[in-house]
């Protein structure tokens, strides 16, 4: 039997999800910029005061879609791993790559939330901090378990980037070399250079076979961090 706190609490999320969900189709039509809580209020017929019982600010509204789009995104790179957990690392790691890339595709605006131009006045906390971690944590994961296979290839880092390189290791990615750090960090980047130059259009009359493009550049940034193809 349902108990009234219970109905409350899944009346709470209900709302909480219609005001996310009105949140998203401003962002589709307006930008991030212009999102704004009495216009969310006024769709969902809503006053202005019942909503800030739920997200007081708009900035906590933000964060809300931007912790939701991180998951997502941080989801679908997961599920695409355990799907090929078997398979070799290079291969695993071109999986998580194309998830990323069919997610960003498939919500372009929620892509531009987490990785498009900064929202005039808004600082993220440090609650997105893990979310946006998730597609990264995968791909260490990956290059950790083929380092402890004796799997990686490594080059060496100059001399100038040796502490820093170091620091990387330590803080960032336990476990593995300070060069493997150094060029993980630098192929986490690209990677969503690649996706970023496509949701935005910027391939447009460069790159029309984009799918075995981004494959192969996603294979290449496997070659980059010291994964070896079998």
């Amino acid at each position: 039997m349902t108990t009234p706190q219970g109905a409350r609490a899944r009346a709470r999320t209900e709302i909480a999800t219609a005001i996310k969900d009105e949140a998203r189709r401003q962002l589709a039509a307006e930008g991030a910029a212009k999102l704004s809580l009495r216009a969310v209020a006024r769709r969902l017929g809503m006053v202005s005061s019942a909503l800030y019982r739920y997200f007081p600010s708009r900035d906590d509204l933000l964060t809300a879609l931007i912790i939701d789009a991180y998951d997502s995104l941080g989801e679908a790179a997961e599920a695409a791993h355990a799907a090929v957990a078997d398979a070799a690392p290079a291969r695993r790691w071109v999986a998580v790559c194309e998830a990323v890339r069919g997610w960003a595709l498939a919500h372009p605006h929620e892509y531009a939330l987490i990785y498009g131009s900064p929202v005039p006045g808004y600082s993220a906390p440090e609650t997105t901090i893990p979310p946006a971690a998730r597609v990264a944590m995968v791909l260490i994961g990956i290059l950790r378990d083929a380092f402890e296979r004796r799997g990686l290839a490594r080059t060496p880092v100059p001399a100038e980037l040796a502490p820093e390189s170091r620091r990387m290791a330590d803080e960032v990615m336990p476990g593995l070399p300070p060069e493997v750090a150094v060029a993980m960090t630098a192929a986490w980047a690209q990677l969503f250079g690649l996706v970023g130059f496509e949701v935005f259009g910027q391939f447009k009359g460069v790159v029309e076979e984009r799918e075995w493009f981004f494959r192969h550049a996603a294979a290449q940034l496997a070659h980059g961090v010291g994964l070896v193809f079998p």
